[in-house]
């Protein structure tokens, strides 16, 4: 059985009468989760399941091109929030109001959609006209797939974050010979640690967290 068939076959076996399903799948960039997703979806959308699938990804929650414009200028110094990806640079107020929508199965529900191409690689978020995957319920959706890099992580204490800040990761800027300017200072990855919190409205939709580990 292939890793999308174990995935499929793991999603399929929580399905209960209560719907949607929420799962959250979590990987590295790079490790393919996009892909595995989309081949999930094409699984259970065929028969003999024929579930009604809605899938869409945490980069798409991206803060439109000129509030992450606002954000670096604001703050200057915090070289992680000097373009997209980091916790900060998402909208969680909208995909908390997406999963709530998708929860309780009434209305209409467009999907967001982030440009990566757009402002020279910059990016931008594309209006909601309607142009984009339109959710129309009822009927309501079976199974709703939320993918990105950091699904699922939280804040840790000040205590855990000064450990490894003086811990693991010296040794990684040592052997990698990165400096603060570029991996970041103490207080950038603070500032970024507490934005997790905000992040905590948005797991707690899920049902079940799938981890994509990348083997070497």
């Amino acid at each position: 059985m292939t890793t999308v068939e174990l995935i499929a076959q793991h999603i399929v076996n929580h399905l209960a009468s209560q719907k949607p399903l929420f799962i959250a799948i979590q990987g590295p960039q790079g490790s393919g989760k996009s892909y595995t997703t989309a081949q999930v979806q094409k699984i259970l959308q065929s028969p003999p399941h024929l579930l009604r699938v809605v899938v869409f990804s945490l980069d798409d929650l991206y803060l439109p091109h000129e509030d992450l414009v606002s954000l670096a200028a604001s703050h200057p110094q915090n070289v992680l929030w000097q373009g997209r990806g980091q916790p900060g640079t998402h909208d969680v107020e909208l995909g908390v109001k997406i999963l709530r929508s998708l929860k309780q199965g009434i209305g209409t529900v467009e999907l967001p959609r982030f440009d990566k191409s757009l402002y020279s690689g910059e990016g931008d978020r594309l209006p909601l006209d309607g142009s984009g995957i339109v959710i129309e319920q009822p009927p309501t959706v079976d199974v709703v797939i939320f993918e990105g890099w950091c699904v699922g992580f939280r804040s840790i204490s000040q205590d855990d974050l000064l450990l490894r800040w003086n811990g693991i990761w010296r040794e990684e800027r040592e052997k990698l010979s990165l400096t603060e300017n570029q991996m970041g200072r103490l207080e950038d990855i603070e500032a970024v640690n507490e934005k997790l919190n905000d992040y905590d409205q948005l797991w707690e939709f899920f049902d079940c967290f799938i981890q994509v580990i990348v083997t070497s």
